[in-house]
């Protein structure tokens, strides 16, 4: 007879808890009162209070005490120093809008998904204006030819049949940036790249906001009871690149997720009125998210759309096919009847939202 250990049973236990992926999705805290860590394992059982940027999660470790503050805190109301202008900010990163700095090499311009992706046979893209969010995620580069979805950690994704193209993005190095953070990330990418710094913020999944503006004076979240509080923790000075930026990030997509994303965006009731940089979004237990890339629109103005996502495990972003219209895919139509189905998605009607 073999005998099993008690840690080889838990070890079993564990692993059964961790096979609920994508298709459960995140799950997010029920208690929005106190912040907890958004769930990227799927274990539902780890509790960490919010540390600095440079202390993410870590799962094989049991939950801390908040550190030791390190000045006086400064609660949700209370002002700041002030922060230079969205405009001022602008005039700055004018010249480096259309770069992305998580490149390595500049990007072809070939390879932007405005020239790789036509349009359908009697559409036409709908202008935009110039440095505008749509704009921007046209300009996106993808990675040439059909590569497969990568994980975070390098390997490929399981399921390789629901992409038509990998954009050239990284999805990090721990298993953070899943459908809400990918968003999440190329709305803050956006703005950051346009220097309208003031206008990056989110909300944790209790309710609480985290701003850029905040992080980049060098102040950094701390939990105390059920409030966040924001103490300076760092200079200025450090706070302003963009690797810091990333580390404000981690600090969203660890705390954030689909849940409290879809309460900051706003409703758009007509489906007529799509437009790049819509979201699809089911926020919850489970929820998931996908992101409006392109639309255009023919002579009797009748929209067609692209689709990305990112998924569990954290993965490349993808420009997702259309499963029920393989003629019009990787375009979806506006004009659809009853749910939006997508790869491993399916989204009622109703849930088409926006950024302020």
């Amino acid at each position: 007879m073999m005998i099993i250990t008690s840690q080889q049973l838990t070890a079993f236990l564990l692993g059964c808890l961790l096979v609920f992926s994508c298709n459960a999705n995140r799950f997010e805290s029920s208690n929005t009162n106190t912040p907890q860590p958004e769930n990227h394992s799927e274990t539902a059982s780890i509790q960490k209070p919010i540390q600095p940027a440079t202390a993410m999660r870590n799962t094989n470790q049991p939950a801390q005490a908040p550190a030791e503050p390190v000045s006086q805190p400064v609660s949700d109301n209370n002002a700041l120093p002030t922060a230079v202008s969205d405009n001022q900010n602008q005039r700055q990163a004018k010249q480096t809008a259309l770069q992305f700095p998580w490149l390595t090499t500049p990007a072809n311009e070939a390879d932007a998904l405005q020239n790789r992706i036509a349009p359908p046979a009697g559409y036409e893209r709908i202008p935009m204006p110039a440095g505008s969010f749509a704009g921007y995620l046209r300009s996106l580069p993808l990675k040439p030819g059909k590569p497969p979805v990568l994980l975070f950690d390098g390997s490929p994704k399981y399921n390789q049949s629901a992409h038509a193209a990998v954009f050239n993005i990284d999805p990090g190095t721990e298993d953070l940036q899943q459908c809400a953070d990918a968003v999440m990330r190329l709305r803050a990418e956006y703005l950051w790249a346009t220097g309208q710094y003031n206008s990056i913020h989110f909300n944790f999944t209790s309710g609480h906001p985290a701003q850029y503006s905040q992080w980049r004076q060098g102040y950094r979240p701390v939990i105390s009871g059920n409030k966040v509080s924001w103490q300076k923790q760092a200079s200025a000075q450090n706070s302003v690149s963009y690797a810091s930026f990333r580390q404000y990030l981690k600090q969203v997509f660890t705390y954030a997720g689909t849940y409290s994303l879809s309460k900051e965006l706003q409703p758009v009731p007509n489906l007529q009125n799509i437009a790049s940089g819509d979201v699809f979004i089911k926020g919850g237990m489970p929820g998931h998210v996908v992101l409006v890339m392109d639309v255009a629109q023919n002579a009797e103005g009748k929209k067609v759309f692209l689709l990305a996502q990112s998924y569990m495990p954290a993965q490349e972003i993808h420009l997702l096919i259309n499963p029920d219209n393989p003629d019009l895919s990787p375009w979806y139509s506006a004009q659809f009847t009853g749910d939006l189905v997508t790869p491993e998605w399916t989204f009622a009607p109703n849930s088409l939202k926006r950024f302020e």
